[in-house]
C-alpha cells in the first residue's frame, strides 16, 4: 500500500513537472508576442492635436472670424443674435465659456464696456484679438451734432465693409499666432473674404446711388452709422440718443433739437436697430411727420430671420435704408 502510494504520488509529480514545464514554454513564447501586440497596439492609436477654443463676442464678428478660418476651428459666439452688445450683461455660463476659451475675439473700440471685469473673473490665460486694432475712431463731421461723450470712439467700425478688411487681417494675424500649423488656410481664407467685402462695398455703393444725394439723410436711435455715412455719402442729422452708446439717456432739450434739426434737414425716416425702443421714435414722428423703421440689423447677425451673415447683415440694411428714403 505504501509503495503504491509513492509511486502514485512520483507519478504526479512528474506530471505536474511535465505541465509546468509545457505552460512555462507556452508563456515564453507568448511573451514577445503579447509585448508586440501592446507595443502595436500603443503605436496604432493615433495622435490627435484638440481644436483650439475660440470664442467671439458678437455674433457678426463670429461669422467674419469663421470665414476666416474656415473648417479648421469652429467659432463660437456669445452674446445672442438680436442683443444689444452696448447692453449685454454676461452670465455666469458666459464667464465660464469665456474661462474655457484659448482665444478670445473682441470688436474693441469701448463697445464691451463689461470686459475687463469677466476677464478679471474668469482666470486663465487666453490670446484676446481686437478686430478693430489699428483703426481710427471717427468725430463728428462739420454739421453733425455734438456727442454726449466726445472724446468716446464710435466702435461701430463694421458698419463700413472696407474697415471689416482690418478686422479680417487682425483675425488672421491671431489665429496663426495661436495655431501656426493652420497659417497658410488662414491666409487663404482671408484674402478670398477680402475679396467678398470688396464686392459687398461696391453692391452697396450701387444701391444707395438710388438715392438722390438731398435725401441721404439719417436719423438713428443712437450714433451708429457714422462709418455707414462717411463710405455711402449720407449725412448725419442726429439721433435720439446723441451717443455711440445706447446706455445714455436723452434730455428735453436734446429731443427738442433733435426735433428743429429734422424739421430743418427734411430728413424722411428715423432708423432703429432691432430691439431698441421705440417710443420716442413715434413721439418724435408724430411732430415731425417721418415715418419710423424698426428691426436695422445693424449689431447682429440673425439667421432665423433671414440674415445668417455679415454680408447678409449689410445687405439687409443697406437695403432697408435705400427702400425708405429713395
Amino acid at each position: 500500500m505504501v509503495t503504491s502510494f509513492r509511486i502514485k504520488t512520483k507519478t504526479i509529480l512528474r506530471i505536474r513537472a511535465r505541465r509546468r514545464k509545457a505552460i512555462s514554454s507556452r508563456l515564453v513564447f507568448l511573451f514577445p508576442v503579447l509585448t508586440g501586440l501592446i507595443l502595436a497596439g500603443c503605436r496604432a492609436r493615433p495622435v490627435t492635436n484638440q481644436p483650439i477654443q475660440v470664442l467671439a463676442t458678437e455674433t457678426f464678428l463670429s461669422d467674419i472670424a469663421q470665414n476666416v478660418s474656415g473648417d479648421r476651428i469652429t467659432i463660437q459666439g456669445l452674446i445672442p443674435s438680436g442683443l444689444d452688445p452696448h447692453a449685454f450683461e454676461p452670465t455666469p455660463q458666459d464667464v465660464a465659456k469665456i474661462a474655457q476659451s484659448q482665444v478670445l475675439i473682441v470688436n474693441g473700440g469701448g463697445i464691451e464696456t463689461w470686459l475687463k471685469k469677466v476677464l478679471d473673473n474668469a482666470g486663465g490665460e487666453r490670446l484676446v484679438i481686437e478686430a478693430s486694432n489699428g483703426l481710427e475712431g471717427r468725430q463728428p463731421k462739420a454739421g453733425e451734432p455734438a456727442l454726449d461723450d466726445p472724446k468716446g470712439i464710435d466702435p461701430h467700425f463694421w458698419l463700413d465693409p472696407l474697415l471689416v478688411i482690418r478686422y479680417v487681417e487682425n483675425i488672421r494675424d491671431g489665429l496663426s499666432q495661436a495655431d501656426p500649423p493652420g497659417l497658410q488656410t488662414y491666409a487663404q481664407n482671408a484674402e478670398a473674404y477680402i475679396a467678398q467685402l470688396k464686392n459687398l462695398d461696391a453692391w452697396i455703393r450701387a444701391q444707395v446711388n438710388q438715392i438722390p444725394p438731398d435725401r441721404r439723410l439719417l436719423v438713428t436711435n443712437h450714433e451708429s452709422l457714422g462709418y455707414f455715412a462717411d463710405r455711402y455719402g449720407f449725412q448725419i442729422v442726429g439721433a435720439i440718443i446723441p451717443s455711440v452708446s445706447t446706455e445714455a439717456s436723452p434730455s428735453a432739450q436734446e429731443l427738442t433739437a433733435l426735433v428743429g434739426r429734422i424739421r430743418e434737414s427734411g430728413a424722411k425716416a428715423i432708423f432703429l436697430e432691432t430691439g431698441a425702443n421705440p417710443n420716442l421714435a413715434e413721439q418724435i414722428a408724430k411732430e415731425t411727420g417721418v415715418q419710423v423703421v424698426t428691426g436695422l440689423n445693424t449689431h447682429s447677425v440673425d439667421p432665423q430671420n433671414g440674415v445668417p451673415t455679415y454680408l447678409d447683415m449689410m445687405k439687409t440694411v443697406a437695403s432697408t435704408i435705400v427702400t425708405a428714403l429713395k
